[in-house]
């Protein structure tokens, strides 16, 4: 979706990057609105749905960035990759950003990012553009049985992609010792920690 140079903002904020490679990075995080993967622990669930009052202008998401010290933004959501991206990575290319997006890879991407943090689920089959495209891998763990899954995704991207393990929040304490062990085994993989939430910062 992307009308008239609107995008559905359901929040914008200057904080820090919790997840992946780029954690403990001053970020400024765009979340779109709407999702179509429907991760049933998801803990956004207010950003599936699109409502006509989150419609944003670039121009205003853009000189609400500009406002802050940010020099990376990160475009999240819902799925960010149901809408058309190029008119928002231009305008804020233009002014200097780095741009990354986190993304499930359901849908091929509409702009130029400088960061694809490919996040897949089970709910809702990637497209192969996403391993093409991924700098990094990003997978949750919530079962046992994801880290097979995991790997299928790992044999498919770029040899220089990043790959990272993350614990569903509401399971890490059962699953933390089982990640931390398993990468112990497989070097090739990092872990991934939700440090916002253990900083209570958005």
């Amino acid at each position: 979706m992307n009308t008239n140079n609107l995008l559905p903002v359901m929040e914008h904020f200057y904080t820090l990057q919790g997840e992946g490679r780029h954690s403990g990075r001053a970020a400024y995080f765009i979340r779109l609105a709407g999702c179509d993967v429907g991760c049933v622990w998801c803990d956004v669930k207010e950003s599936w749905h699109i409502s006509k009052d989150q419609l944003m202008s670039i121009e205003l998401i853009v000189e609400a960035v500009v406002q802050t010290p940010a020099d990376f933004v990160v475009i999240t959501g819902g799925e960010p990759t149901m809408h058309s991206l190029e008119s928002l990575c231009n305008a804020l290319h233009k002014e200097g950003y780095e741009i990354a997006i986190e993304t499930a890879g359901v849908h091929p991407l509409i702009g130029k990012i400088d960061w694809y943090c490919f996040s897949p689920k089970k709910f809702k089959i990637p497209i192969e553009e996403a391993y093409r495209l991924a700098n990094e891998l990003k997978v949750v763990i919530a079962h046992p049985s994801d880290l097979e899954w995991a790997e299928q995704h790992a044999a498919k991207v770029k040899e220089d992609c990043e790959l990272y393990l993350q614990t569903e929040w509401e399971k890490q304490e059962r699953f933390l010792p089982l990640i931390i062990d398993y990468i112990k085994r497989n070097k090739k993989w990092k872990i991934s920690l939700q440090t916002h939430k253990y900083m209570h910062i958005p």
